[in-house]
Parts: structure tokens; sequence; C-alpha cells
């Protein structure tokens, strides 16, 4: 009865027919430009084997090595530091690393972002010895008073008012308020 078709021959043929040359040759650029930029490993390896289809250099056993340089190089430099001094020759481990090197990233990350958020919520207290950038309120006796906690002023700076002629204030004025005690 029927035609035998060789698998080859129906493979060349119907590319030629539904994957034109110009669609073929923008698949190989874009495959030797592709970095993995915001993409997990994973998805950036999805990507990878998709785009290596237009490559066939890279799709033979002889080129796993090829292969694994050129994905090795494509990835992000915080993964590629991790990974890149172990020199992995065999694609699917190569993946499989890098995802980890990947996933172990993104925990530490969150992991230190809670930790910094967590920390964060109780440090808006003001402290007496960090008055940078923040702006004095005036009482109603025309003294200025710091938001923050009440201190002690220094000897310094009360044998300074003491100099011009303000005993009152000596020793037993508070820096923030004013309030004696």
């Amino acid at each position: 009865g029927g035609v035998v078709i060789l698998w080859e021959r129906f493979k060349r043929e119907f590319l030629v027919k539904y994957f034109p040359v110009d669609f073929k040759n923008k698949k190989v650029v874009e495959f030797m430009e592709l970095k993995q930029g915001n993409l997990s490993v994973a998805d950036y390896a999805v990507k990878f084997e998709s785009l290596c289809d237009f490559s066939p250099h890279y799709n033979t056993v002889e080129a796993e090595n090829d292969k694994c340089v050129k994905f090795e190089s494509g990835l992000r430099p915080d993964i590629k530091h991790l990974i890149g001094f172990s020199e992995i020759r065999d694609f699917a481990t190569l993946v499989n690393k890098s995802r980890i090197c990947d996933e172990d990233g993104k925990a530490k990350t969150n992991y230190y972002k809670s930790m910094s958020d967590r920390k964060g919520k109780g440090q808006d207290r003001a402290k007496p010895y960090d008055n940078r950038g923040k702006k004095g309120v005036e009482s109603s006796d025309g003294r200025k008073k710091n938001s923050g906690q009440c201190y002690r002023r220094s000897q310094e700076s009360s044998m300074q008012e003491a100099e011009e002629g303000d005993w009152e204030s000596v020793f037993f004025e508070c820096g923030r308020c004013g309030s004696s005690g």
C-alpha cells in the first residue's frame, strides 16, 4: 500500500513548511544572546532548551561541554560565581546545581529581608544622641525642645550657659524639654 517516508525527510519538509528560515535564524540569534536576567534558573533552563532546538550544534552528545559553557555563561553573576568554579559539564547536573543555588539565594534574601523588617519595627524610637535632621520645637517660654526622650544635658553645654549668665540651667535642665530636675 502506502508510501514509506523516512523520518528525516518528513522532519526536513515539515520544518521548511512550518518554520521558515528567517524564523529559525531569529531563534538562533535569540539563543546566542540568551541571558538569565530576572528569570528563575528553572525558567531560564526551559527557554534555553527550547531555543537550543534551533541550534543543531548544541544538540549532539559531543557538544555537551559547549552546551554547558553556553548555559553557564548566561547565568546571573551571583549564580555563575557559585557554579563556575565547579566546571560541571553534564547539562542536567549543571541545571540542577544552578537551580539549587538560585533557590538558596532567594531563601537567603527572603530570610534577611524578614529579619530586617522584623528588626525595623521597634527601631523608630528617638535616641537622645541621634538628633541629626530633627528640628527642635519651641516651648511656651521660648526654649527649644527636641523630640525624643528626656536626657540630662552635658556638662560642657551647661558650663557654656553658666558663662553666659544662665546659672539656673547648670546641671539641672533637661536637654529635650527644658524642665528642671
